[in-house]
């Protein structure tokens, strides 16, 4: 393990094993639901001290839990859930020293789906305050860091998650995602991150009051059959009937794909690291056999003030009416940076809401139409390769912030605004030996074309292991 590496990986129960594999594990009675989480708890301990990825321990209730009849597709495998959702229990603090530390009083509806799987839950992750952030990071705290370099970010928001799962703490873990949160720490430490169709899951409390519902959860993981695996198993409690059913995806697809290709997004180029690694997906691609063709940008050039507006919006609600939202302990000044910069740009831009709102729910439609001459589209995850800590703090003053923001985490809000799918596979690495990601978007409900998509990629080209000098 190189001095600036660090990860969990090692011979006990949990090997090298993904979900699936503990799980069927469980199944067939070879190693108990306890034993798996004291192994992953140890491997927590192991790591956590320098990563920070743990915003709260619940081990003992997980023992207890782990005593249990689990039952589901992921019975008896350990996890954690990203602290913006409620655990009966435990408080959710959502990232922010602003919000008190109010034990919640039931699971949230998101919760219940994603623990009807069977997992045993170790405890929560570190998210930046609100999601706002593609980042990990604090002010005046301890960053979560990179398992692959822990100089650099973890991405967030749903970073806690992905540097757990990526250094081998655990295989699966919770994530949402709203302008990239689960793609953009996937591309940084090297996971699968799939961010569902609007409405695919059950929507949790907080979407449900947003004028544009850009959130949606699911999962960060190191194999596409763990993901896969995770969607059929949601379904399994839950389906939206208005959208085609996914099913168990379990390797790649016959039909040879027409896909577009997009190499720069509206806010700026990309960087020659990323860019070679999405040539190289594309020869890929030809050589199975697939079309790839350049194609114009889905959406509109006002897009990128309008999500701007809105994600102002989102700091200027928090803010403005955080003890509405989080309790009555909330106080608005101990909100960081780039929650205060956001709320003040909104107040300035305010004027602007009824036409961002209007268009950005227009932009389901303008996706759907583009989309109907393609089946998937490929594209980088981020702008360039993951910056180290500090480069994107909410330490940096707001203005450098936001512009470094904008030219960074520039390709995933399209999907949010859209509701569409998008995947965010591992395929390449940076000259310091970061993971590089690509982005495959498709039409609303077509989850099985990436799952599929990505089973191809992954057996044509296996992901690069953290364990591998």
């Amino acid at each position: 393990m190189s001095q600036n590496r660090i990860h969990a990986f090692g011979d006990d129960l949990l090997a090298d094993h993904d979900a699936v594999a503990l799980a069927e594990l469980v199944r067939r009675g070879e190693v108990s639901p306890r034993e798996l989480a004291d192994a992953a708890i140890a491997r927590v301990e192991k790591v956590n001290a320098v990563l920070n990825a743990v915003q709260v321990a619940d081990y003992e209730q997980a023992r207890e839990r782990a005593a249990g009849n689990a039952t589901g597709v992921f019975a008896g495998v350990p996890t954690f859930i990203k602290d913006n959702t409620d655990i009966a229990g435990l408080p959710t603090r959502h990232g922010s020293r602003a919000v008190p530390a109010t034990p919640a009083l039931k699971h949230g509806a998101f919760a219940k789906q994603y623990l009807a799987q069977g997992f045993t839950l170790l405890g929560k992750t570190t998210l930046p305050e609100f999601g706002f952030n593609g980042t990990t990071e604090y002010e005046g705290a301890a960053p979560t860091r990179n398992p692959w370099h822990t100089d650099h970010s973890c991405g967030g928001s749903s970073g806690g998650s992905a540097a757990l799962v990526a250094a081998g703490a655990v295989p699966i873990a919770h994530a949402n995602d709203g302008g990239g949160s689960i793609r953009i720490p996937a591309a940084c430490c090297g996971l699968i991150g799939l961010k569902s169709t609007r409405g695919r899951f059950v929507t949790n409390e907080m979407s449900k009051t947003l004028p544009v519902n850009v959130v949606c959860d699911g999962v960060v993981t190191r194999s596409v059959r763990d993901t896969a695996h995770f969607f059929a198993g949601a379904e399994q409690y839950w389906q939206n009937r208005k959208l085609p059913q996914v099913g168990l995806v379990e390797g790649p697809g016959k039909k040879r794909l027409k896909i577009g290709l997009i190499m720069d997004s509206l806010t700026g180029q990309t960087c020659p690291e990323t860019r070679a690694t999405v040539e190289q997906t594309v020869a890929l691609l030809e050589s199975l056999g697939h079309l790839v063709e350049p194609m114009p940008l889905p959406v509109k050039p006002s897009f990128v003030d309008d999500f701007s507006d809105y994600w102002g919006f989102l700091a200027f609600m928090a803010s403005r009416f955080g003890q509405h939202s989080f309790g009555k302990g909330f106080d608005a000044e101990q909100l960081d940076g780039l929650s205060k910069g956001l709320a003040e740009r909104f107040r300035k831009r305010g004027w602007r809401l009824p036409v961002v709102l209007m268009r950005l729910q227009r932009t389901w439609q303008q996706y759907e139409k583009v989309m109907r001459n393609y089946d998937a589209v490929l594209s980088p995850v981020l702008a360039h390769v993951t910056p180290e800590i500090g480069y994107i703090s909410p330490e940096v003053p707001f203005d450098e912030l936001f512009e470094r923001m904008m030219n960074y985490v520039s390709f995933t809000p399209m999907n949010n605004a859209s509701g569409s799918p998008a995947i965010s596979l591992p395929v390449g690495q940076s000259e310091k030996g970061l993971p590089i990601a690509v982005q495959f978007s498709s039409a609303h409900g077509a989850e099985r074309t990436l799952l599929e998509l990505a089973f191809e990629i992954e057996q044509a080209r296996p992901w690069r292991r953290i364990t591998m000098a």
